[in-house]
């Protein structure tokens, strides 16, 4: 199956930057891989117009579409199923992940975060939130985390991470936009090892 090309899902809320890293580094890279599927809780987000500019199909699924959860939670699964998804991006999903997806996905789920984790991690640790507990904390230095997800938040082994400097004048907003301009070269890269870890 040396020529399979992995069948990539990104979920996303909100403007997807992380997506648009991610899409263009696949040409730039050229890594086996393609983006096939963003999936969504928000019907209109940057990351769904963006995916629709590009041809790639889009799925909203959110909770309130359902009765209960663990109908949400199914046809999630159902949905990346369907669409022989092999790896799921989280790429500004602000939801947690259903604990039906993330067994049925094992160590094929990867997440960005903010932060060195395991420092700042955990619920609540999200957008301003963590850099602002950063620079409260007298940090010398943050960065970006990409992880494997599992059960806990922010609790899956560790695949790559970056770091960037916290200066002085900092605030929560221009620390985040560091960060972010660090997260757009690492996630990529992080998939390229996972691809490759995955290809041994």
């Amino acid at each position: 199956m040396a020529n399979h090309k992995t069948r990539l899902a990104l979920f996303c809320s909100g403007t997807g930057s992380n997506f648009r890293a991610i899409f263009h580094a696949l040409e730039k890279k050229r890594l086996n891989a393609e983006i096939v599927l963003c999936l969504s809780n928000r019907s209109q987000c940057g990351a769904m117009e963006f995916a629709r500019e590009n041809n790639i199909e889009t799925v909203h699924l959110s909770e309130k579409q359902f009765d209960s959860f663990e109908e949400f939670a199914g046809a999630m699964v159902e949905s990346l199923r369907e669409r022989q998804i092999d790896v799921v991006l989280l790429a500004g999903y602000m939801r947690k992940v259903p604990l039906a997806v993330v067994a049925a996905f094992p160590e094929r789920i990867l997440n960005i975060h903010p932060a060195l984790l395991p420092k700042f991690g955990g619920a609540g640790m999200y957008g301003t939130h963590v850099h602002a507990a950063v620079i409260a904390a007298g940090e010398a230095e943050s960065g970006a985390t990409v992880h494997f997800v599992n059960e806990e938040y922010d609790k899956g082994r560790i695949l790559l991470q970056r770091k960037v400097p916290v200066l002085h004048a900092d605030t929560p907003e221009s620390l985040a936009a560091r960060v972010l301009d660090c997260e757009h070269a690492l996630y990529p890269d992080a998939l390229e090892k996972m691809l490759e870890e995955q290809s041994r």
